[in-house]
């Protein structure tokens, strides 16, 4: 698989600002955004954000103006290291490579869901994101068919919402989420 640019990472560019010092505090925010929505959803303070980052609240308000455009940003970051990790992974074997990011993915539902509650799904930047995702994922998951590892009766679409579900499930911790995910895997895999 050969590096390619994706969409999502020219929203990514143009958003993150130049300069060192500017960028160092939008990435910080980022980051510190991330976990705010991992732990208490779209109902995060934005004064919690700021306070992990490390910054004020006006730093915060410079970089991202509105609520809805840090949940944008946060959002086209986490679909463009998904795409990233797509090209680390593609050198692997076929069906190693895909569970991976399929592993990676799981990760990322998690920061998805607090962001779609919060943006309603009205975000030009979702389809931006999806056909991203899609494009990085998809040659992962044919890779794995061409191999004769997955199945060649389901789609990638298939893969993705089966995977999606299983993360919107509450468990008792990850270690079953982990296991819960590896049985369903393996009615993916072709061979056991």
């Amino acid at each position: 698989m050969t590096a390619q640019p994706f969409p999502v990472s020219e929203i990514v560019a143009s958003r993150r600002p130049h300069r060192k010092d500017a960028a160092r505090n939008y990435d910080a925010l980022l980051a510190a955004a991330r976990e705010a929505f991992a732990e208490h959803g779209s109902e995060a303070s934005l004064e919690d954000v700021a306070r992990r980052a490390g910054v004020g609240i006006g730093t915060l308000y410079r970089n991202f103006p509105t609520r809805r455009n840090l949940f944008e940003s946060v959002y086209a970051g986490e679909v463009n290291d998904l795409c990233r990790y797509a090209e680390e992974v593609a050198g692997r074997e076929p069906w190693e490579a895909l569970t991976a990011w399929l592993r990676r993915f799981v990760d990322y539902t998690v920061t998805k869901r607090a962001i779609r509650e919060a943006l309603d799904g009205e975000s030009e930047i979702f389809q931006v994101c999806r056909e991203s995702m899609y494009a990085a994922g998809g040659p992962l998951f044919e890779r794995a068919q061409q191999a004769g590892r997955a199945r060649g009766d389901i789609a990638f679409d298939d893969l993705l919402r089966m995977v999606a579900g299983i993360t919107a499930t509450n468990f008792a911790d990850d270690a079953q989420r982990d296991r819960v995910l590896t049985v369903a895997l393996d009615g993916v895999r072709t061979e056991r």
